[in-house]
């Protein structure tokens, strides 16, 4: 990629470090999420600094303990101040009662308090105050996520004269299920503020581009082989895929150590041996975790055959616990293991071992190599993440994905994994013993292919596809947008996107 002239600015709503009080003292911890591990492994390749929330704390100590964090990186920190109001009502309010249900698919889960706007606007210009601090024009500034789709809008509003690229996370909705938002046009002209979008899928982007034509009509778009060009009131945006990943060599040389194989082993002769099937996720509606345990009954019931010889380890990792959905989720999913195993529990055999907990690496490993089936049935998903971690920690190229055909990760493991309607809990059962029954050298040549595609597309390259496209995206050539808008097409290089070839738009 070119190399950028300045540092590379990332700003996410949290730090990949948490101060946290322990016995009344502050305290550094490691933040939860895919995201900080992700950036983490490319940051080696770039100086810059890392922005965003480090929770509860006075800016002195933050900044103190930040420093000190910063020690051995190659990037600073610095910490956004939130109220513990801004955090109520920007974080679980808007962000995670407004559009994370949207952004999945599901509006009635949404609670379009105005006061969430507000507060939604208010943050943003925090985050975008602390970027214009500390940037200059030969700066890069990646934003991500839900959290920060106005701070684009701000930079500019500010005199920001850097490149600004902005990532999502998370799926874009289609526009019957996006114009329920009552800030739909400023949500989507504040992202056409910043010069390159990055969308998960091409569904995503599809979706992203199908709004603006019904939302923006002012707004306009053309094909550039691997990405789209919008322009807005003179201003040229590029919008294209880049599909997240992992850090695959990482997660399968850990996957292969001793301690990793042991206990590995070990777990195997807990559970008797038995197939396990494997379920890892963050407890979020939108996993689909129930429909996974019904589907697992229906299982049971209609291959009796597979009692005493098949276990589901079902792991959920505590999220958003103070938002009374995840709280009614948890009970849902406790009774429902409860029903199940009452239902089917023999001596020597418990068809579901349930954890409600958070998990070190080496037993995420452990689990992951341990496990004949991964199961994966996501309502909606941005991508889902544990699909490839289960690829890169599968060295012995034994175990069969099972995944949802609305996780992000399907487009490129569909050719690997066998793929399910994660509301066809018949279906779900069905392909459960698809895997069972399944040949090794069949299970053996479709983890093969897996291995492949996650260790060819990994988050080295997906980093890197981001960063050489904004690179690309110069706000000094938003002049040559006039010529595009008065119908003569600007000379636009073009850029390699992460996308695989089967997620192309035609």
């Amino acid at each position: 990629m070119r190399l950028l002239e300045g540092r590379l600015i990332n700003v996410s709503n949290r730090l990949p470090v948490e101060i946290k009080f322990r016995a009344g003292h502050p305290r550094l911890n490691p933040s939860a999420g895919g995201l900080a591990s992700a950036l983490d492994s490319i940051w080696r390749h770039h100086h810059g600094l890392w922005i965003g929330w480090a929770g509860a704390v006075d800016s002195e100590t933050a900044a103190t303990l930040l420093q000190k964090a910063a020690r051995g990186r190659s990037y600073g920190l610095k910490a956004v101040p939130l109220t513990q109001q801004e955090v109520s009502k920007f974080y679980s309010g808007f962000a995670n009662e407004i559009i994370w249900p949207l952004f999945h698919d599901m509006p009635s889960r949404c609670d379009f308090d105005p006061e969430y706007w507000e507060f939604y606007q208010r943050v943003n210009r925090k985050f975008a105050q602390a970027a214009m601090e500390t940037t200059t024009s030969k700066d890069l500034i990646w934003a991500h996520d839900y959290h920060l789709m106005l701070m684009g809008r701000y930079l500019r509003e500010a005199g920001c004269t850097a490149r600004v690229g902005f990532f999502l996370h998370i799926p874009f909705p289609a526009p019957d299920i996006f114009e329920k938002l009552p800030w739909r046009k400023t949500i989507l002209r504040s992202l056409l503020q910043y010069h390159l979008l990055g969308f998960q899928t091409e569904r995503d982007r599809y979706n992203f581009l199908t709004c603006l034509e019904r939302i923006v009509p002012e707004a306009s778009w053309a094909r550039e082989d691997s990405h789209n060009i919008v322009v807005l009131d003179g201003r040229r945006t590029r919008v294209a895929t880049f599909p997240i990943s992992i850090s695959f060599e990482e997660f399968s040389s850990h996957a292969a150590s001793r301690d990793v194989d042991a206990a590995a082993s070990q777990l195997r002769r807990e559970l008797t041996n038995n197939f396990i099937v494997l379920g890892v996720d963050r407890m979020d509606y939108t996993k689909g975790i129930p429909e996974r345990l019904k589907a697992f009954r229906i299982l049971l019931r209609r291959f009796p055959e597979l009692r005493h010889k098949v276990t589901l380890l079902q792991v959920v990792v505590p999220s958003r616990e103070e938002i009374p959905n995840y709280k009614e989720l948890r009970r849902e999913v406790e009774l429902l293991v409860s029903q199940i195993n009452g239902e089917f529990t023999e001596a020597g055999w418990v068809p579901i071992h349930y954890m409600h907990r958070n998990l070190t690496r080496k037993q995420l490993l452990a689990y992951y190599r341990s496990a004949d089936i991964a199961l994966i049935t996501s309502l909606k998903d941005g991508m889902n993440l544990v699909a490839k971690e289960f690829c890169a920690a599968q060295v012995d190229e034994h175990g069969v994905v099972i995944i949802s055909e609305f996780a992000g990760a399907a487009s490129e493991l569909q050719h690997g994994a066998i793929v399910v309607n994660p509301n066809d809990l018949a279906g779900i059962a069905e392909a459960i013993h698809r895997a069972c029954v399944m040949p090794v050298e069949e299970k053996r040549s479709r983890m093969k292919l897996l291995r492949d595609i996650v260790r060819t597309y990994n988050v080295q390259g997906w980093a890197e596809s981001f960063l050489s496209a904004a690179v690309i995206s110069d706000p000094r050539s938003e002049r040559e947008a006039a010529s595009s808008s008065s119908g003569e097409e600007p000379d636009i290089p073009l850029i390699a996107s992460a996308a695989t070839p089967d997620q192309r738009i035609a």
